[in-house]
């Protein structure tokens, strides 16, 4: 499905919305009610991700197919590992067997898992043989996707000992590190995170406890962007998100006071107001923490035609597409003048934004949302647009609520 977004006549926003519940919360507590089934989970993710993890925790043996879904890959190569007498092959799309997974792998081994790869060494698809897995001390590389070492945290608890993880290097993605500590603190478990150490103790069941998960912030930074690229005086209303969130996209709110938005809570409300136009003629940023951001920022950027220097991007190569490659290309086509590297975008400021471009999203949901705002300076087609069910399958009703005019190309 290709859509038509034309550039929107009125560029003041006054819209109200509802996101479904962060897809990151959601797989990991999903994991976590297989683990132990006393929880009970409101508000999940309606994303093709969460169908897919919940899909695969309930098989029990067989072909396990999760697509395009990097989150239930990791997470249920460890949960299948640690399943005493569960046997299956854990697959995907053919993007998914592109992208390694040998350094989680080798962790599971290391305290006795049994996983054989099917096809190419080092990447999907896996021969998993559940077995009781007794070492408790693991050591891995700290700058890899942080969903390894969640991945190893959410089984711990289980195992018979527990487990001590040692991350060697600079670690990436510490907040959603932190969301997995704090998940699991949250449901009675012992943890602790010192320096490059992280521990986590056995116990082998909780008391019943019910567990809402919070709206996704990463599905908000796209009307973050568009509350940038609006007019001074819009005005929106997000919901329901915490003030004291544990997703490192939250990191949101300051990053867009630079491009002239204000956030604001009200109980589980969030509103977003444009209040200036942005401050700064060129805009740096370290996205060690948040990379999921980088399309976002990095479109919002060009619409507002300033330039910027983005680092941390590591992990973005062997995320749904090479997220560096894809931006490169589609901002090219758009007017940009950008250069990337293994870990960096630098764009500069550009007066020249294209109309009536058509934006390849390479099997990806966060390209199709990330270009979309840019409705408010030209108009554009989004091919495969139906891609954003991965993540957030209303997006196309809630951006036409601002104001956007969308129809089939």
């Amino acid at each position: 499905m290709k859509l038509k977004l034309n550039q929107t006549r009125d560029l003041k926003v006054n819209a109200s919305i509802r996101i479904t519940g962060s897809k990151s919360e959601t797989n990991r507590l999903l994991l976590l009610q297989a683990l132990y089934p006393s929880i009970r989970i409101h508000n999940l993710s309606n994303s093709d991700d969460g169908h897919v993890m919940q899909n695969g925790l309930q098989t029990g043996s067989g072909e396990v197919d999760i697509h395009h879904a990097g989150t239930a890959m990791r997470f249920l190569t460890a949960f299948f590992a640690s399943q005493e007498g569960k046997k299956v092959v854990l697959t995907g799309s053919s993007r998914m067997k592109e992208r390694p997974i040998q350094v989680l792998v080798n962790a599971l081994k290391s305290i006795g898992a049994d996983i054989e790869y099917v096809q190419k060494a080092g990447y999907p698809p896996l021969r998993i043989s559940g077995k009781k897995l007794l070492k408790n001390k693991v050591a891995l590389p700290a700058n890899v996707s942080s969903q390894y070492i969640s991945a190893l945290l959410l089984i711990a608890p289980r195992l018979q000992h527990g487990l001590e993880l040692e991350l060697m290097g600079k670690i990436t993605s510490v907040p959603y590190i932190k969301m997995t500590l704090s998940l699991l603190e949250q449901v009675g478990i012992q943890t602790s995170f010192e320096d490059h150490s992280i521990r986590v103790w056995p116990k082998q069941s909780v008391p019943p406890i019910s567990m809402t998960v919070e709206s996704d912030w990463s599905s908000a930074s796209y009307f973050y962007s568009v509350m940038a690229l609006s007019e001074i005086g819009s005005r929106m209303q997000i919901s329901s998100y915490k003030s004291d969130s544990l997703q490192g996209d939250s990191i949101l709110q300051k990053i867009y006071a630079s491009f002239g938005v204000e956030t604001s809570f009200s109980e589980n409300i969030v509103t977003l107001r444009k209040i200036q136009d942005h401050s700064a003629a060129y805009f740096e940023y370290d996205l060690s923490n948040a990379p999921d951001l980088a399309q976002t920022i990095s479109v919002t950027c060009f619409g507002l035609k300033i330039g910027c220097h983005l680092t941390g991007l590591h992990t973005l190569p062997i995320k749904e597409t090479d997220r560096l490659a894809a931006l490169q290309t589609e901002l090219t086509k758009l007017g940009a003048q950008i250069e990337t590297d293994s870990e960096s975008l630098t764009m500069k400021a550009s007066e020249v934004i294209h109309q009536n471009v058509a934006i390849d999203t390479y099997h990806d949901h966060r390209m199709a949302m990330a270009f979309a705002p840019l409705a408010f300076r030209t108009s554009l087609c989004i091919n495969d647009a139906e891609v954003v069910s991965k993540s957030y399958p209303d997006f196309w009703k809630d951006l036409q609520t601002t104001g956007v005019n969308i129809e089939k190309c």
